[in-house]
């Protein structure tokens, strides 16, 4: 890579105008949905793959694909027998062992690997906590008349309110289960209770959504479902669909605890069958409809014609029974009354006997909305007939507001929903035998007056009760309210790390959880995004959850092999915008993000809000996190250039443009913080000004008790953390310790790999004089027990690193450390007054030569005291420091002056 100093000679392009800045925004945006939907795709299907292979089917015919794979010369894994004997042959025991556990482990979900107490919290119920409201409507929108009226105008109404409003359909089962996260409220409409969308109201639940399952139907209820008429009349096969689905939908309504119905019948048809709380909204006006409506006059401004025509529609084929409520009284209207017409839109099945009236009678198919209404308008007398059921009963009066507000009158069946507004011949016309139904349709035939008096007193009603204004302040607001503002006082900070608790692993990690908690102590409003592991049964997406007292939002990484991902993975700019819309900070202050991607950058720049970086590691300069090459050696380099890098990375291009994004993510940050003044100077020798980049070094666990007493005689106890890696020097002390001729002495390997259910380090493969165990690895809460039994911690690592957590742990425990210098690593350590310092070298010498002299002088750690351990920075100092620097360059600050 080029030195960062030489952008200034070929200058970044970023967009200069803000239609060139909107543009990349939206391209960004498109690009991220694009990757977001392939993502879900994928996951959908991960999902459909998993329910397929745990079916009955699938386990019954195992056998029978094992007896099929293994006659082919097969292992069900693909993998030939003869290969596998091959490879597995000459493996001794140990091996053996590691490999069978390793791969038990990977068919695990890795979230098993994490303590019981602490994955918990992935399942743990999580309070809504100091996050803008917003509204979430999981709906079944396929079926456009419904979600017209129950799901759009609901948007719509709660908007008016001043709700934010999110609808999703209830089959993207990934999206929903994000969505979820963001949300405050909870409506599941008209959704049938498969596992997947239990799982969803499972997860609504968990975060004290108190969903609601909302109907315009009684299609919970078998045994009225068979009532009806209409349905009576379907065909057996499509009977059979409807009735499956009826216990589906009774399940999730009774998962949900709580019901939203279109009608008061309906709202306790739900508290029948189990459900405590239901509340009402009716199905009412919206803007959709009052805009078509205001492009024609209404019907009772229409010129008097010979004919009268009487209009009936239907969107679907289930409404025969309802028609043949008002056929008798119709029948014998017309027969009296000549001027008397019937118009039928939709698939209605009219009696041939009306045929005899010839062109009296006029059959339309269905037609768009805006088409039917306007055919309404021109109509005379709009009728509603209903057969008198209990599922009826529980419908909504949408047709009589619909007649109402085109300026037609209206004569209705005796349902609930028409008896609460229509005043008989004051505004419309209730027919309950076929004689009414016969009086009303002539006297409304033959009075023109009456029609428009009727027509105009409904439309004036309809107005002042299904105006979307008045349902959102009388019905909605009785249920939801307001959204109460957010306001909190003080800093609001969100932190961003690629890994946080539960899912913790790395130096970095220890770090920006402490810091977390240091600002949480110091009364400011934290919060997290961080990255989560797969948890069995769930797709991909955001999942939300409390650490802590801390609000936490888990975000799906790309696979580390994916390097473009890995540095940039716009699939997180939805669910992290979402996440800084929900928690609204003043300043971001993200550390390792490596798999979380440049794109939470431009979500802060985008958004206006400042944001701070802490450098953990060289991840921003170069592909190689820790520069460290393809050999496994250190790359040296302190202004990084492409002539050097072209050595690992032959893509030149790539890495031409992997540093402009990176540069212009540096360049806009409010201010840089190194752990280190090593790692400032880097930064510094790559282009970052001075004045942007300040030193915050990173604290440690600072020790709760003393260090115990050292045994009298106690041989040199020495103890090495790093891992097998060759740039930690692993290898260079596994050589450098087999020289060592003297066996008065111990060392301790952590092998991190032990809590993971395998090991990477054997005591066969070290031959030393010296007394050798190998320990799993320790947690912050037990670091005070391990250095107990340490006198010299070995840090032997190839590499300028850019602080060095263990190193401070253990000066600050009295323990004497050897570790190679210059880097972060050795800054606290003063060579022989606290600790040792090596070349780097990558040669033992220097090493053996150190843990000599030392094994040669255990006298000088009977009473041993660090004397500059006051001197070195805690967690309290830093968090301290940290949140002057988070104060000063905050939007809360700016608003402030």
């Amino acid at each position: 890579m080029t030195s960062l100093k030489n952008s200034e000679a070929m200058p970044v392009k970023h967009p200069n105008t803000a239609e060139d800045q909107g543009y990349m925004a939206s391209f960004s945006r498109i690009q991220a949905k694009r990757i977001a939907d392939i993502l879900n795709e994928r996951n959908q299907m991960r999902g459909d793959l998993e329910r397929f292979t745990k079916s009955r089917s699938w386990k019954i015919t195992a056998p029978l694909r094992l007896i099929l794979s293994l006659k082919r010369g097969y292992l069900p894994n693909g993998k030939t027998i003869k290969e596998y004997i091959n490879h597995f042959v000459g493996l001794d025991f140990q091996q053996k062992k590691s490999i069978f556990i390793q791969k038990f482990n990977k068919q695990k979900n890795i979230i098993d690997v994490i303590s019981d107490n602490k994955k918990d919290l992935y399942k743990d119920k999580v309070y809504i906590n100091n996050i803008r409201p917003k509204f979430l409507i999981i709906a079944e929108l396929t079926i456009q008349q419904c979600a017209k009226y129950r799901v759009w105008q609901k948007k719509d109404l709660l908007e008016r309110l001043g709700w934010s409003v999110q609808v999703v359909d209830w089959r993207d089962n990934g999206k929903v289960l994000s969505e979820l996260q963001f949300c405050t409220q909870v409506i599941f409409y008209r959704v049938p209770g498969f596992d997947s969308v239990l799982d969803q109201v499972k997860e609504a639940h968990r975060l004290q959504l108190e969903p609601r399952w909302e109907v315009d139907d009684l299609i919970f209820d078998l045994e009225e479902y068979r009532k009806n008429g209409n349905v009576a009349a379907l065909p057996k096969k499509e009977q059979d669909v409807i009735f499956f689905g009826v216990d589906l939908f009774r399940k999730c309504m009774l998962a949900c605890g709580r019901g939203l119905a279109s009608t008061k019948s309906l709202a306790q048809a739900m508290k029948d069958a189990g459900l405590p709380d239901v509340g009402t909204v009716e199905n009412a006006l919206d803007l959709d409809t009052m805009s078509i409506v205001e492009k024609f006059p209404p019907g009772f401004d229409k010129e008097e014609t010979d004919q009268v025509w009487i209009c009936y529609g239907s969107g679907t084929n289930t409404h025969d029974a309802d028609f043949l409520q008002a056929e008798g009284g119709l029948w014998a209207a017309m027969l009296q009354e000549e001027k008397l017409c019937l118009r039928v839109i939709g698939p209605v099945k009219v009696p041939e006997k009306f045929d005899r009236f010839g062109d009296r009678v006029e059959r339309l198919p269905m037609r768009p909305y805006a088409q039917y209404l306007e055919i309404l308008s021109q109509s005379d007398i709009s009728i509603a007939p209903l057969q008198e059921t209990l599922f009826n009963n529980c419908k909504s009066n949408i047709k009589y507001v619909e007649a109402s507000i085109v300026g037609v009158s209206s004569i209705c069946s005796p349902m609930e929903p028409f008896s609460s507004i229509i005043k008989n011949g004051n505004n419309g016309f209730i027919a309950t035998s076929p004689e009414e139904w016969c009086e009303y349709f002539l006297r409304l035939g033959r009075d023109v007056t009456l029609r428009r008096s009727l027509a105009q007193q409904a439309m004036k009603d309809v107005l002042q009760r299904y105006h979307p204004d008045q349902v959102a302040v009388q019905q909605v607001f009785p249920l939801y309210g307001r959204p109460k503002s957010v306001e909190p006082e003080g800093l609001r900070v969100l932190s961003v790390n690629v890994y946080y608790k539960p899912f913790s692993f790395g130096g970095a990690t220890i770090v920006a959880e402490e810091l977390v908690d240091g600002l949480k102590q110091r009364g400011v409003d934290i919060s997290v995004a961080s990255t989560r592991p797969d948890v069995r049964g769930r797709p991909n997406g955001a999942l939300r959850y409390v650490a802590d007292g801390v609000k936490v939002l888990g975000l799906s990484a790309p696979e580390a092999s994916d390097r473009y991902g890995w540095m940039d993975n716009p699939s997180t700019i939805p669910e992290f915008t979402a996440w800084l819309e929900a928690v609204e900070p003043n300043i971001v202050h993200f550390h390792s993000i490596q798999g979380m991607g440049l794109s939470l950058l431009r979500c802060c720049e985008e958004h206006k809000i400042p944001y701070v970086i802490t450098l953990h590691d060289a991840w921003w300069l170069c592909e190689r996190q820790f520069m460290v090459k393809a050999d496994g050696q250190y790359c040296f380099q302190k202004t990084i250039s492409f002539d050097v890098c072209r050595n690992c990375h032959s893509d030149v291009v790539y890495l031409d443009d992997r540093q402009k994004l990176m540069f212009h993510a540096l360049k806009k940050a409010a201010l840089l913080l190194a752990p280190s003044e090593t790692q400032r100077q880097l930064y510094i020798a790559n282009g970052i000004l001075p004045e942007q980049i300040v030193v915050n070094k990173n604290g440690f666990t600072w020790p709760k008790r003393p260090k115990k007493k050292r045994a009298a005689g106690e041989r040199v106890r020495f103890a090495y953390v790093g891992g097998t890696e060759e740039i930690k020097g692993f290898s260079l002390l596994k050589k450098a310790s087999e020289k060592i001729e003297n066996s008065d002495w111990s060392l301790t390997l952590v092998d991190n790999k032990l809590n993971l259910g395998y090991r990477s380090i054997y005591e066969k493969d070290w031959t030393i004089t010296g007394n050798l165990h190998v320990r799993p690895g320790y947690s912050q809460s037990e670091l005070d027990a391990f250095y107990d039994d340490v006198d010299v911690l070995l840090f032997p690592s190839q590499w300028k690193e850019s602080y060095g957590l263990t190193v401070r742990e253990a000066l600050a425990r009295d323990v004497w450390v050897i570790t190679t210098a210059p880097g972060g690593q050795a800054e606290d350590v003063v060579d022989g007054v606290n600790g040792t310092h090596l070349p780097i070298d990558g040669r033992p010498d220097a090493l053996y030569e150190a843990m000599k002299e030392l094994i040669e002088d255990p006298g000088r750690f009977a009473n041993y005291v660090n004397p500059l351990k006051a001197q070195l920075c805690t967690f309290e100092r830093q968090s301290d420091e940290l949140l002057e620097y988070l104060k000063k360059y905050s939007v809360l600050e700016h608003e402030v002056t």
